[in-house]
C-alpha cells in the first residue's frame, strides 16, 4: 500500500493534523500543495501519513477549502483511504460513519433537512441588470419569509440574506449572468414566481432559466456525502435522484438529466437534476410551483423517514401550509429489540 503525497514529497512533517490545521483560518482558500500538507499529517502514534496517492491523482489539481474547526478530512478522502486501506471507520456506526466528522453528514445533512439547498438561475439575456433586479427580488421576498420563519430556520434566511445583498458587489460573475443561492421550498418557490412575474411585466427584459446543483436537498444519492448521515440503512439507494427526475419531468421541467458520477466520483452517486425555463407566461408559473414543491419536499420526506428530526419538522410544517401534500410520517421506535424478538418468533 503506496502511503505518501508525491506533490509534497518529504518536505514537511508534523505531529497531527491540528498542527497543520493551525497555519490555517477559518474558510481560507488552500491550493493542492497546501492541501496535500495536510492530509499529509502523520499522527503521533502510529506514525502513518495520512493521505493516498488514489486521492492525490483523483483530486490533487483542486482547490479545497480548509475548515479550521473540522479536523479537515473531507468524506471522500475517508472513503479513499479506507479503500487503501487506513484505520478510519467509525465503530461505533454504520458503512457511511468515521471517526472525523466532515462537513457534509454533520453539517450540511441537518440544513438539506431543513429544506435548504443551493438554488439557481440564469439570465439568458446575458445583462448585468436583469441579475442585479433578480438578486433584488430574491432578497426582499427571503427578508419578507425570514419575519415568520420558526427561530429554527431564521438562521437560514439571514446568512442568504446577507449573501444575495452583497453578492453583487463581490463581481464573482466570469461568464452567464447566473446567481446560486441557497433556499428552502417556500422560498424557491416564491422566487421563482416573482422572478417570472418581473418577466411578464418588463422588469427584467428576458427569460430565466432556473435550476439547482446536484449538491441539494433531494437531486444527489451519494452515501459519502448528501446522503451520508441518513442513517437508517438506506442511504445507498438511489430513490431520490430517480425520483427527482421522473417527478421533475412530469411536473413540467424545460429538462431533466439522470446520470453518475458527481464530486465523489463515478459509481459512488447518482444525480437528478433538471432546467425550467421562466419566460413570464401562467404556464410558466404553474409549471414552476409544481415541480420546485416537489423537487424540495421529495428530499425532505426521504430524510424523514430515515429519522432526521429536522426534516420531521420540516415537512410537518410544509403540509400544514399545502393541504394538498400528504406524506406518511414515521412512527418512532420505542423499543429497539422488537424487531429482534420478533424476527426470532
Amino acid at each position: 500500500m503506496a502511503w505518501c503525497c508525491p506533490h509534497v514529497g518529504e518536505k514537511k512533517n508534523y505531529s497531527t493534523l491540528q498542527d497543520v490545521m493551525d497555519k490555517y483560518d477559518l474558510g481560507h482558500i488552500i491550493k493542492s500543495e497546501e492541501f496535500c500538507e495536510i492530509l499529509r499529517a502523520k499522527e503521533r502514534s502510529s506514525l502513518k501519513v495520512l493521505c493516498c496517492k488514489h486521492f492525490q491523482k483523483r483530486h490533487g489539481r483542486c482547490v479545497r477549502t480548509a475548515a479550521k474547526n473540522e479536523i479537515c478530512i473531507l468524506k471522500m478522502y475517508c472513503v479513499c483511504v479506507c479503500v487503501s486501506g487506513a484505520d478510519v471507520q467509525s465503530s461505533k456506526g454504520g458503512a457511511t460513519e468515521f471517526k472525523y466528522p466532515s462537513y457534509v453528514q454533520h453539517i450540511m445533512g441537518d440544513i438539506f433537512s431543513l429544506g435548504f439547498g443551493p438554488f439557481r438561475w440564469v439570465c439568458t439575456s446575458g445583462d448585468p441588470a436583469d441579475l442585479q433586479q433578480t438578486d433584488d427580488i430574491a432578497a426582499a421576498l427571503l427578508e419578507e419569509l425570514c419575519t415568520a420563519a420558526p427561530e429554527r430556520i431564521k438562521q437560514q434566511y439571514r446568512d442568504n440574506i446577507l449573501w444575495i445583498r452583497q453578492a453583487g458587489t463581490h463581481k464573482m460573475v466570469v461568464g452567464s449572468q447566473a446567481r446560486i443561492l441557497y433556499s428552502n421550498q417556500k422560498g424557491r418557490v416564491a422566487i421563482a414566481v416573482a422572478i417570472n412575474k418581473a418577466i411578464a411585466s418588463g422588469r427584467v427584459s428576458a427569460p430565466v432559466v432556473i435550476s439547482r446543483d446536484h449538491h441539494d436537498v433531494s437531486g444527489t444519492d451519494s452515501p459519502f456525502r448528501e446522503t451520508s448521515n441518513v442513517y437508517d440503512g438506506s442511504a445507498f439507494c438511489a430513490d431520490m435522484a430517480v425520483q427527482n427526475f421522473a417527478g421533475d419531468a412530469f411536473r413540467g421541467a424545460t429538462w431533466v438529466s439522470l446520470h453518475n458520477g458527481g464530486g465523489v466520483g463515478w459509481g459512488e452517486v447518482m444525480n437528478g437534476g433538471f432546467g425550467l425555463l421562466l419566460d413570464g407566461t401562467e404556464e410558466a408559473e404553474r409549471r414552476a410551483t409544481l415541480m420546485l414543491n416537489w423537487d424540495v419536499s421529495n428530499g425532505v420526506a426521504r430524510r424523514c423517514w430515515s429519522g432526521n428530526s429536522n426534516a420531521y419538522d420540516t415537512i410537518e410544517r410544509t403540509m400544514a401550509e399545502q393541504p394538498d401534500l400528504q406524506v406518511t410520517m414515521p412512527y418512532p421506535v420505542q423499543d429497539e429489540h422488537l424487531l429482534d424478538r420478533a424476527l426470532q418468533g
